[in-house]
Order: C-alpha cells, then structure tokens, then sequence
C-alpha cells in the first residue's frame, strides 16, 4: 500500500513559501544523500521554478560513497542549479553553504542588497541542525521525529545573509510507491501514517542485493536468509533476540531493529537508489499517476432506469 503523509501544518508552510519566494534570491534544498531522489520535493520544483537552486546532500557520512558523487552530478546538470554534500554537523563544509549561495547570486550582497536565502526540506532531513551549525548556537529546534519544526525562522549567516528556515514539507501525492517506503524507512514520515513492518521488508528489499556484504557482517547471516526480505527480516528478528515464547519471531520488534540500524548507520554507508534507477521509478509513477487521475475524470455512467 502506497504511503501518504501531508498534515495540516505542510498546507500552511505552503502558503508560507508562496508569500516569502518573491523576496528570495537562492532556494536551498535540502535532500538525504541516502535517498536523494526520494527526498527531492516535486511541490517546492514547481514553487520555485526560476529561482537559483542549491541541492544539499546532507548525511553524507551515512551515504554510499560511489552513489553521491553520480547524485551530485546528476544533479548539478539541470540548468540554474549546484549541489554540493556534506554532514550538517561539521563546521567546514557547512560553511561553504555561504559561499555557493553567493556564486548562484552574483549580484546580490552588501548592506544595500543583502542576500536572502530561503531554506527548505523534508522533514527529519538534518535541516535544524544544519542552522544550529551556522548560526554557532541552537537556533533552531532538533529531534528524530518527522515535524519538529512549525514555524518559519530567520537567521543571520553572515551581516548580509538572511537564511529563513521554513518547516520540513512533503508534497500532497507521493506518486513514486517505492519513495514513500524510503521516506518513511530514514524518519522523514510521521510514525502514524505507516506500518514498521511493511517499511522494514521495503527496505530490506532495497538493500539485500546490493549491500547483501554489509547485512551478512551485520546479522551474521548466510545466503539462504538473503533469498527474500521476508526470510531477512525473520533472521534479522532471530539473530537480534526479537522472540516470543516457543521461539516464534516477534515481527513488529524485528521490524524496529531493522529500522533503528538502518537510520543509526549500523550497516554502514548506504544509498538506496542510484539516479537512473530513481528516473525509472519516477516515470513509472508518472503514468500511474496520469491513469488515476484519467480515470476520475470519467464521468461516471448512471444505470438505466428500472422499467
């Protein structure tokens, strides 16, 4: 079943953009290098179509270090836009945030042009830490939940650098079935529009092929319990203690483990889509999406009047 989060709060922060765009010279996105193309919001492309983008990898040290780079190029190959990664966390590389944004905007800066930078992602994507790191002190709220912001925040980078944060935002359909899984596999949705058990066997699906190495160190498994995600998910819950009496696997606390070590960094450095493996999944949603909505604009037919 595909998954579907867009809260009350996300429709105002919309309506926030909308008013605040027309003042802004750079739009930063920030994505989870783990999930670049799932963590990409269609909605803010369309809002802010025109306006100089600068796409952030953030958790890079938690990314595939083959994939980023491909991300990164991919990326920067649309017109009007860099991208750059790093660990939000990290003073340096957080800095050249500043820098790239005066690159997308030449002729804005100084006390007479100040340049006004807004910031944007999905929820859980590091963004309030990310701030916490450039202002030097805790501007911004921080947690592990999906929504910790509701507000938007304005902070001075620098004497002619206005950085507003606004909350984390989805988009209304999430028409790529598979990025809703790794949405809500990396916390980026609210716990109760899921079920930890379907997110886990989706995840473990997206990585027991390509990083079939990092699970077997991880769960000490053999080949047979990488046959399906169901099998690994059984022998994740066996080798992880997650039993009920007469041995039986507890599925829900297997379905937990899986999901705490994948967003801890446990199996180690992770992407769970490659750019032309998300293009497909995105066309692919498009014609699905195009057929619904095809389909709800027949009219209905009326049954023929009872003789």
């Amino acid at each position: 079943m595909a998954i579907q989060w867009f809260p009350g709060h996300m429709h105002t922060t919309k309506k926030a953009l909308l008013e605040r765009l027309p003042d802004i010279d750079v739009v930063i996105e920030m994505l989870d290098a783990r999930l670049p193309g799932s963590s990409s919001n269609p909605l803010l492309a369309e809002l802010t179509a025109g306006k100089p983008a600068l796409k952030v990898l953030n958790k890079r040290d938690l990314a595939d270090p083959e994939l980023t780079p491909q991300w990164l190029a991919h990326l920067q190959s649309h017109p009007g836009t860099r991208a750059i990664a790093l660990d939000a966390g990290e003073r340096a590389p957080a800095r050249l945030l500043i820098d790239a944004c005066r690159e997308l905007a030449p002729r804005r800066g100084g006390m007479v042009k100040p340049l006004r930078v807004l910031i944007c992602g999905i929820p859980n994507v590091g963004k309030s830490t990310l701030i916490n790191t450039l202002a030097g002190q805790r501007a911004a709220n921080t947690g592990d939940e999906a929504g910790i912001t509701r507000n938007e925040q304005r902070i001075a980078l620098a004497s002619d650098v206005d950085l507003f944060d606004t909350p984390g935002m989805l988009w209304p359909r999430i028409t790529v079935e598979r990025s809703g899984y790794h949405l809500a596999a990396s916390g980026g949705i609210g716990r109760n529009a899921y079920d930890d058990e379907d997110v886990a066997l989706q995840l473990l699906d997206s990585v027991r092929l390509r990083y079939a190495d990092r699970l077997r160190t991880r769960y000490q498994l053999d080949d047979a319990a990488l046959a399906s995600s169901d099998s690994l998910l059984t022998a994740v819950g066996r080798r992880r203690g997650a039993l009920m009496s007469g041995g039986r696997i507890n599925r829900a606390k297997a379905a937990e483990i899986t999901l705490n070590d994948f967003r801890a960094g446990a199996w180690g450095r992770i992407t769970l889509e490659a750019p032309a493996e998300f293009d497909a999944w995105w066309t692919a949603g498009q014609a699905i999406e195009a057929e619904r909505q095809a389909r709800q604009a027949r009219p209905r037919r009326r049954p023929p009047p009872t003789p």
